[in-house]
């Protein structure tokens, strides 16, 4: 059950990821692609009906750490405690600036918003991709199961790292450039004319750097991390996920060259997935390992509940989530198509 349970939030978390993860990336590209307060409002109106619905999957996949391991919540949360309340304060600030952009009719007031939802979104994908590095790195353990990490100290990978050093950085920025095309893809898919030709050009462009960012980020993740790639050689066919991610960059290259808009958002959610669930594969049963000592590290079984209580949990996650899947598969069927506007009644 701790296997099951560790999955299910490996998939709730790529779910976040995925979903929100355009909408982030929309925001990155927002001041870059939109030239115009139409194309601007257009890129919101391309997320605003589902913008905040996607960021429940973190909230979810938050409560469900917090039920399946509650060591681990107690430990990252509170070892994390500064960059977890500047993640917040970003997404704070990051739903200001879409909520707030239209409330008054001055250009200085919508230039101020408009900011604030790009400059969030840029610095959630830095730190998103920041604590990825962190958990692959592994983070000082004590022997009690907690830690403290400074925002940096010497931004080199040892025993006593801070929270940015050069490995975690360099996710940082494979985890913007990540976003950026994601976003860009979706924004292609859901606009026409010349901010559709804008966003798929950018995608395009940033396909090269997205790349040599992946060749180069799982190159210092082996060198960093000695032992990653046991699961994989245990079980040959888990190779199908880095396989993944190669055909996902080489799909997203051939749909944006026949100006497939679909077919490279699809590409762009497949890469997404890989690369998390090779992460997943490649840590699995560590759930945060320990830079300090290996036997301290936090894994699957020390820091689960009772087994009575993850079979009976997984009945009532399961009802949650078909409730929630319905939910999603309505909305995303009633918004399908090309955004434009039309029915100004709406604040984006």
């Amino acid at each position: 059950m701790q296997t099951v349970w560790f999955f299910l939030v490996a998939f709730m978390l790529t779910a976040y990821v995925i979903l929100d993860g355009f909408d982030i990336g929309a925001g990155i590209l927002h001041l870059v692609v939109a030239r115009s307060e139409e194309e601007r409002r257009l890129v919101l109106r391309a997320i605003g009906p589902v913008w905040d619905g996607n960021e429940v999957w973190l909230i979810a996949a938050g409560g469900t750490l917090y039920f399946a391991f509650p060591v681990l919540y107690a430990s990252s949360f509170s070892g994390f405690y500064l960059p977890l309340n500047m993640v917040l304060w970003l997404l704070i600030l990051r739903a200001i600036g879409i909520e707030f952009r239209a409330h008054v009719a001055s250009a200085v007031w919508r230039a101020l918003f408009d900011g604030a939802f790009s400059i969030s979104s840029i610095l959630l994908a830095v730190f998103f991709g920041a604590a990825l590095g962190n958990v692959i790195r592994g983070v000082p353990l004590s022997d009690q199961g907690y830690f403290f990490e400074a925002l940096w100290t010497n931004w080199r990978v040892g025993p006593k790292p801070g929270i940015l050093d050069w490995y975690t950085v360099l996710c940082g920025v494979l985890a913007l450039i990540t976003l950026a095309v994601h976003g860009g893809h979706y924004v292609a898919l859901k606009t026409t004319g010349a901010l559709n030709e804008r966003a798929g050009r950018i995608a395009v462009r940033l396909w090269l750097p997205l790349v040599v960012l992946t060749a180069v980020s799982l190159a210092a993740t082996l060198s960093i991390r000695h032992g990653l790639l046991t699961n994989f050689l245990n079980h040959r066919i888990l190779f199908i996920v880095p396989a993944s991610v190669v055909l996902a960059l080489g799909w997203m290259a051939i749909a944006r060259k026949r100006a497939n808009h679909q077919h490279a958002f699809c590409a762009s959610c497949l890469y997404v997935a890989a690369i998390l669930v090779g992460a997943a594969v490649a840590l699995y049963p560590n759930v945060l390992p320990a830079s300090t000592d290996p036997t301290y590290s936090l894994t699957i079984y020390n820091t689960s509940i009772g087994e009575y209580s993850l079979r009976l949990g997984l009945v009532w996650w399961t009802f949650g989530m078909l409730v929630a899947i319905g939910y999603f598969v309505f909305v995303y069927r009633m918004f399908r198509g090309k955004v434009s506007l039309e029915g100004d009644e709406h604040w984006y």
